[in-house]
Parts: structure tokens; sequence; C-alpha cells
């Protein structure tokens, strides 16, 4: 086990050290004027000699990239207007011109609104899709799995901005149970909190949840067909206590992992639910920055973005094996 962990967590820091070069390539590198982009279109030719100069865009690409690799491990200072130099402290994702602050700090404002969608979400759809999965496979052959399965396919086909749009139109404009989710931070208004973000919890939760029911039909199923429940059966265990205690238990390993990958990419990927309800998070940022054209708000998502997803792999990957030794032997 201990050799599985180095070996994973060693190919996690190579494949974040891959993510860096890869993003440096694309928005320094590539054709345009990094300087122009990281100022603003206000910004006159001696404001972007001086963005150009404390970026670093002078030097040669590979002591830029190594600037840029410097300012995520170690810090990194930057103007910070009138003259003044502000020291950004490791991880330093780079300095918001336009917004005169630095992105990671930016970044830890956005992130708690994200953090609460993708929690409650991963309840809603841990909760309706593996039951779900179970009750398939405990009713296989009969109407209720029929009707799950058409749910199911529905559900995955359906994207998540339309379910969103359905939910606002039902629950806030015709049946008026409740009013247009605004966010609250939690430690605001713990109850407004939980309010404003239920019709996205459902939305997200329900959309992620297709998934994990076929995942978890499908390995429920599979286990069912082992030598060892045939014997269960053959003791006469019940069916229920064959898939809810042995069968489920094939369902766990797949889940948790998948669990675990699609709450790394729920920190900067749900960029639509984020949009439809008005949440502040991580994926709303991103947009604002891409709107606006702020380089380094674009840069400093996009690569929170990635390594909360491959973070979230290797997080998988060890999750995987606890859930199943054989992983960590092979």
């Amino acid at each position: 086990m201990t050799r599985f962990v180095l070996t994973r967590t060693g190919g996690a820091v190579l494949v974040l050290l891959a993510l860096s070069v890869a993003v440096y390539a694309l928005f320094y590198v590539a054709p345009g004027d990094p300087a122009r982009l990281a100022c603003g279109e206000r910004c006159n030719p001696a404001q972007i000699a001086q963005v150009r100069t404390q970026l670093g865009l002078d030097d040669s690409v590979a002591v830029q990239y190594l600037h840029f690799l410097q300012g995520i491990l170690a810090g990194r200072d930057y103007s910070g207007g009138a003259g003044l130099v502000v020291h950004c402290d490791a991880p330093c994702l780079g300095f918001s011109y336009q917004n005169d602050r630095q992105v990671t700090e930016l970044l830890l404002e956005r992130l708690p609104a994200t953090v609460s969608l993708a929690l409650g979400a991963l309840v809603i759809w841990l909760a309706v899709g593996v039951g779900t999965g179970l009750l398939s496979a405990l009713r296989r052959g009969g109407f209720t799995e029929r009707a799950l399965t058409v749910l199911t396919l529905a559900a995955t086909g359906t994207p998540v901005f339309i379910l969103g749009l359905l939910l606002l139109m039902a629950v806030c404009a015709y049946l008026q149970w409740l009013p247009f989710p605004t966010y609250v931070p939690l430690t605001e208004d713990p109850e407004q909190w939980a309010w404003n973000l239920l019709l996205p919890w459902i939305a997200l939760g329900l959309f992620e949840s297709a998934k994990y029911a076929r995942i978890t039909r499908s390995s429920t199923l599979e286990t069912l067909a082992e030598d060892h429940i045939r014997t269960f059966r053959a003791y006469g265990v019940g069916e229920r206590a064959l898939v809810t205690r042995h069968a489920a238990r094939g369902a766990v390993a797949p889940v948790i992992a998948l669990t675990a990958v699609d709450f790394g990419t729920m920190i900067g990927g749900a960029v639509l639910t984020e949009s439809l309800f008005g949440i502040p998070g991580l994926g709303k940022t991103l947009i604002d920055g891409v709107r606006v054209v702020d380089l380094p708000v674009v840069v400093g998502v996009v690569l929170a973005i990635g390594a909360a997803v491959v973070i979230a792999g290797a997080v998988a990957d060890l999750l995987y094996a606890v859930a199943d030794r054989r992983v960590a032997l092979s």
C-alpha cells in the first residue's frame, strides 16, 4: 500500500507540473500580448509596459515560466498600483491588475460558495443515485426497474441548465414556493444559506444521480451473478438481504472513486449552475474573467480547477485501493 500511495502521489505531482507548463504556454506564450490582456483594455502604453516588466515578459520563455512556477511554489512580488509592491504568498496564482487584488485572495473568497454547492449536490446525487441503483437491482425484471431506467435515461439526457430553468419556473415563478435564489454565506445566516442553495443542489444533484444509478445497478447485478452469491441464495438468504448486505459491496469501490473525481470536477466545473442561479463561485469567476479579459484571473481559475481534478483523481485511486485491496497489489 505504501508503494501504491507513493506512486500515485508522484504521478499526481508530475501531472500538476505538466498542467502548469500547458497553461503557461497556452496563455502567455501563444500569439497575443499577455501584458495588455493582464492590464485591461483601459490601460495606456506606459501602464502596459509596466505590467510587462512586472510579469518579466522581456525575459526568455524558460525564465518566464520559472518565475511563474516560483510564484506558485514560493511566492512573488507584483505592482499593486501607485508604485506599491505587493508580495503574493505561495501558492501565488497571479495578480489581477483590473481588480488590484491577488488572484489567490479572490479565489479563496469565492471558494466557499462553490464548495457549498458541490457538497449539497454530492449528498443528493449519492442518496438518489445509489438508492435508485439498488432498487433497480432489487426489482430487476419488473415494472419498477423499467420505470427507473427510463427516468435515469431522461435525467442523463437533460442538460443541467434546462433542469435548473424548469425548477426556477415551476418552484419560484408558478408555484411561488420559494423566492428566486440569492446566495447568502453560511456564516451570515445558515437557514437562508440552505434555502437559497436548495434548487441548485437539486438541479445538479439530480443531473449527476443518473450516472450513479446506472453504475450502482450494473455493479450490483454483476456481483449478484458471482458464485458466492449463489451459495448464499442456496442457503436461503433473502433477495433483499443479498442486495443490501452483500451485492451492494460490489458497487462501493466504483462509486467511491467516481465521487472523488466528480467532487473535484465540481469545484470548478459547475459553471452553468453557478451562472444560472447567480452563485458567486469559481465557475462564475471564470466567466466574469473571460468577459472582461482579465488574464491572471482566467489563468488562476484554470490552474485551480485543473489542480482540483488532478488531486481528486489521486484521492479516487487511493480510496479505490482502500475499498479493494487487490488494486494496490496489482
